[in-house]
């Protein structure tokens, strides 16, 4: 059914986390008469397990909805992107919100305005979309319209009355959203005689066919059978299938400027057609990209390892399948001389990081264990190279460091106002900057401060929570690198580093941290039959000691009174055969251990 340029309406759903938006995607699905009714289900966009069980957006959706107008009687053709809410996928969304010219502002009515808003809000803004707010959730008890539609209207520059009350839910107060899309959103712009330009927005790989990639047509018109390239990758292949969504995969000969689709050409690497790259045709094609494309950068590195060393290449074999769909995650191997072989894996966050090892272990039958979470550091020697440090153990001698370069961050927190003295004290505890205050209403503000992402990475999240009852928020982007005093510590096992317990950590903490290291070491090492030494070192400089006690048999029990010489002789050569041992013992660490290490965030 093929519509008039004019008649087609392009926009997205954009939200905190937990505001509704998949199931207002639900209703609209479901009032458009998109979905058989006998196949709708709840959250039906969010097509992965994980997603579904969690609650969370992680992959974009693209439906095709034909909806007839109340108003003039006209049918109109809308592509509703569903967006990710997490601050690890931001870049997913702003690619989305490319292919949009309207997005609907979902907040909830009882939580309000919260960080992930805002920062959605902004890059709706920056892309030029037309906003229509909506509050949902209204059918709740605790829902509070009033107060929230005041927030939302401070954000805005609106009318708190324009604002619409709707539930997802219940489907209450949607068909009049669906009347202001028609009425406020943009048709799509794009020359359909110019040379064919499409922006991927996400992709995803089918076994059997290879690359599946989202697109956005904004000049010209894409057919089956065309020669495309990938301007940025400079990958080049030809259309095998082209279609839409409903959500379904329909085919159709052509997609035409405006539209919203896929296509299939039989790439079987999702690296070679990424997200926010432009498409074109081979020959006579555009010869100006589309703006915003860079290439997604890991931000957090962990290592992990196979609990039974058999799995390693069934590991492997795990990683390049996830890869295949996941063109953010970085990996590579690594052997570690506690751990055995494994994995340094790179994630555009803490969520993204948490999703690719559940998929691992529950997909593909692993048992992991992770090492501590980690960031990048740009470092320079003495002699004027630089490097890239991605694993602590990597990092190099002291001495030959002449600079070292941190990644920071801007976090927004968004907060009632009686927590504002906790966060700033957590704030400062992690080397945070003070940039800014606001605001929203009289109850709720927003701090911003500049972070190293060191100290967001490990348990910043979960200290907010806990100091602010669960109200606050938080959302970052990254802003740069910063020079700053880290130094290498090292745990020492009887005199042995272990390369799998190295962090990189600042100067001022690391004492403190290193006597808190060794205390947790010792209560999970267990005994042996001799002494062993647990240090905490920076280069060659021992910070901090704490030893487990060797078991000792009572040699003397056998002797009833007589000489002092025997029994010191006895002893003697006990302590004899214990030198011997440690000479020979070597220590197995246990997983308590690391575990123990990961729990260590609290004094950081």
């Amino acid at each position: 059914m093929a519509v008039d340029q004019s008649r087609i309406r392009n926009f997205s759903i954009i939200a905190h986390i937990d505001h509704g938006k998949s199931t207002l995607a639900d209703r609209i699905l479901e009032m458009t008469q998109t979905v058989d009714p006998r196949q709708m289900r709840e959250q039906l966009l969010d097509s992965m397990e994980l997603e579904r069980e969690r609650g969370i957006t992680i992959k974009s959706q693209a439906v095709r909805v034909f909806y007839e107008s109340k108003v003039d009687g006209e049918t109109y053709q809308f592509h509703l992107i569903d967006t990710p809410g997490h601050v690890d996928f931001t870049y997913e969304v702003s690619r989305s919100l490319a292919a949009c010219e309207g997005a609907l502002l979902v907040v909830d009515a009882s939580q309000g305005v919260e960080a992930q808003t805002l920062a959605n809000t902004y890059l709706a803004v920056d892309a030029g979309l037309e906003l229509i707010p909506c509050l949902n959730k209204i059918d709740l008890p605790g829902a509070e319209p009033e107060r929230v539609a005041a927030e939302v209207a401070e954000l805005l520059g609106e009318d708190p009355d324009a604002i619409k009350r709707i539930s997802g839910k219940t489907g209450m107060g949607v068909d009049e959203v669906l009347e202001l899309l028609v009425e406020k959103v943009p048709p799509p712009g794009g020359d359909p005689d110019a040379p064919p330009r499409a922006v991927i927005f996400d992709s995803e790989f089918d076994q059997y066919r290879g690359v599946i990639a989202y697109i956005r047509v904004v000049d010209g018109t894409f057919a089956k059978g065309d020669a495309i390239r990938a301007m940025a990758a400079g990958t080049e292949a030809e259309i095998d299938d082209i279609g839409f969504f409903t959500p379904a995969m329909t085919p159709v000969e052509t997609l035409t400027p405006g539209e919203v689709g896929y296509l299939i050409t039989g790439v079987k690497d999702v690296t070679r057609l990424r997200v926010g790259d432009t498409l074109t045709l081979k020959r006579n094609g555009a010869t100006e990209a589309l703006p915003g494309y860079r290439e997604v950068r890991p931000m957090v590195f962990c290592g992990l390892f196979p609990l039974d060393t058999d799995r390693y290449p069934d590991m492997r074999d795990a990683l390049e399948k996830l890869s295949l769909n996941d063109a953010a995650l970085f990996w590579e191997p690594e052997t570690s001389d506690a751990l055995g072989f494994g994995f340094r894996c790179g994630f555009l966050g803490l969520l993204h990081m948490d999703i690719v090892r559940e998929r691992l272990e529950r997909e593909y039958d692993l048992d992991l264990m992770a090492t501590m979470p980690s960031v990048g550091f740009e470092v320079t020697l003495t002699d004027g190279t630089e490097m890239d440090v991605h694993n602590p153990s990597d990092f190099p001698d002291p001495a030959s460091v002449q600079e070292v370069r941190e990644p920071m961050v801007k976090a927004s927190i968004l907060t009632p106002k009686e927590y504002v003295g906790t966060i700033m004290e957590l704030c400062q505890d992690k080397r945070g900057e003070h940039a800014g205050m606001h605001y929203l209403s009289a109850e709720r503000v927003q701090l911003e401060y500049v972070l190293p992402l060191a100290e967001i990475v490990l348990d910043f999240f979960d200290q907010l929570k806990s100091r602010t009852k669960g109200y606050a928020s938080l959302d970052y982007e990254p802003i740069g690198l910063k020079a700053s005093d880290l130094v290498k510590l090292d745990v020492l096992l009887g005199g042995d580093v272990v390369d799998a317990l190295s962090m990189l950590v600042h100067k001022d903490k690391a004492y403190p941290l290193g006597r808190t290291l060794t205390e947790k070491l010792r209560e999970k090492i267990p005994r042996q039959q001799y002494d062993v030494p647990i240090q905490a070192a920076i280069g060659a400089h021992i910070i901090a000691r704490e030893t487990v006690k060797a078991f000792r048999k009572d040699v003397t029990a056998k002797c009833y009174g007589g000489d002092i010489s025997r029994k010191r002789k006895l002893l003697e050569r006990q302590k004899e055969g214990k030198k011997r041992m440690k000479q020979v013992g070597r220590v197995e660490v246990p997983q308590e251990a690391f575990l123990a290490v990961l729990e260590l965030g609290d004094s950081r």
